[in-house]
């Protein structure tokens, strides 16, 4: 009989100040050490990227993202929601079920979605999808960071801590930064 073939949706960098935010999605292979996969806020910067690469190796997987002037137009919420759209529409193989981690489902015809809160820490394929789509990102991060020095985002992975907005109230607002975001907002209207 057929496995019925799943995927796990998750995106990453909703609550950043900067940059596109992302999404996988991620069908993994029947061989793979489901325990392995826990979510990716659990685990070290090194051990993600580790399990990335096994992830990979061992999955049909897909990535999307949403550009700042999508979340700015769209929301972040709907820019994640049309990252997994994109990540979902990627993939090589067709799901039979997509299990997207969180409260909300993007609009996407024929395809059977549903949506499972702490789908992160409960739901292997969305693990999975965590950690591909959060490696993804601070890549991108990490390559940023290098010609803004000034804002720590490598470290940060530009959430709002209390340095970062230090950094943006001492040498600006960068075509990075999302205006919308209410702190970047608040300094920009000062």
């Amino acid at each position: 009989l057929m496995k019925k073939i799943i995927a796990g949706v998750d995106e990453s960098g909703r609550g950043s100040l900067i940059g596109p935010v992302y999404a996988a999605a991620v069908i993994l292979d029947k061989k793979i050490n489901k325990k392995k996969i826990k979510d990716s806020k659990k685990l070290s910067k090194a051990k993600r990227e580790i399990l990335e690469k096994y992830i990979k190796k061992n999955s049909f997987w897909s990535v999307g993202s949403a550009s700042i002037i999508e979340i700015e137009k769209l929301n972040i919420l709907n820019a994640s929601l049309l990252a997994m759209k994109r990540a979902i529409k990627k993939l090589k193989k067709k799901p039979k079920l997509v299990l997207i981690d969180g409260n909300k489902i993007p609009k996407l015809q024929n395809y059977k979605m549903k949506n499972i809160i702490k789908g992160d820490q409960k739901i292997p394929e969305i693990s999975a999808a965590s950690i591909i789509a959060k490696v993804s990102r601070d890549r991108l991060i990490t390559k940023m960071s290098k010609k803004y020095k000034n804002y720590n985002w490598d470290k940060n992975a530009g959430y709002g801590t209390n340095e970062h907005l230090k950094s943006i109230r001492k040498f600006g607002v960068t075509k990075h930064h999302r205006k919308t975001f209410k702190p970047v907002h608040n300094i920009l209207s000062r």
